[in-house]
């Protein structure tokens, strides 16, 4: 036992090393991390140079810009939705990111983390279901809400007017 643990120390301090000289570069990795606390649900995205941001809604990893695009066309209705429409946008999302695949239960998970609902993990069961209800539907993703009728001309953007929001990602706060 002790050898074991000397070798998970020396492990650690091996990829330390990099962190520690100018010449070497350090190990990165991206996390997602979301949680809960008195002001409210927050998702944190790490990048692997060690900054991080806070969002709305973000998806990482391989083909996640389809996710990305699809989430910052919807995340401005997140406020006002339900449990079971927030768990069908995210299976929306996930399934933009696929190629070729059909989403399934088998090839996915979803975690849940709320208010007066503990960290955990759906059931297949569950996750098919939830599959199932938009697939048997043929829905493609949820319609956008739009944000003005077309009629009201006196909330039109007047012309060569810059927009407000010019220089801020549409997922950050």
């Amino acid at each position: 036992m002790p050898i074991l643990a000397l070798y998970i120390i020396s492990t650690f301090a091996c990829m330390q090393v990099c962190t520690q000289r100018s010449w070497k570069r350090p190990y990165g990795v991206g996390l997602l991390v979301g949680g809960l606390d008195e002001s409210g649900a927050h998702l944190y995205y790490n990048c692997p140079s060690g900054n991080y941001f806070e969002y709305q809604a973000f998806a990482i990893g391989s083909r996640s810009q389809a996710a990305k695009t699809y989430l910052e066309r919807r995340f401005e209705t997140f406020m006002d939705s339900s449990r079971e429409s927030l768990l069908k946008d995210a299976l929306f999302a996930l399934r933009e990111t696929l190629q070729g695949e059909k989403l399934t239960s088998s090839n996915c998970t979803v975690a849940v983390v709320g208010v007066g609902e503990a960290f955990h993990t759906l059931d297949k069961e569950t996750i098919q279901a939830l599959i199932n209800e938009f697939e048997i539907a043929g829905e493609d993703a949820p319609a956008e809400v739009p944000e003005q009728a077309a009629g009201d001309e006196s909330a039109a953007p007047e012309v060569g007017a810059a927009p407000a929001d010019q220089g801020a990602a549409p997922m950050d706060i």
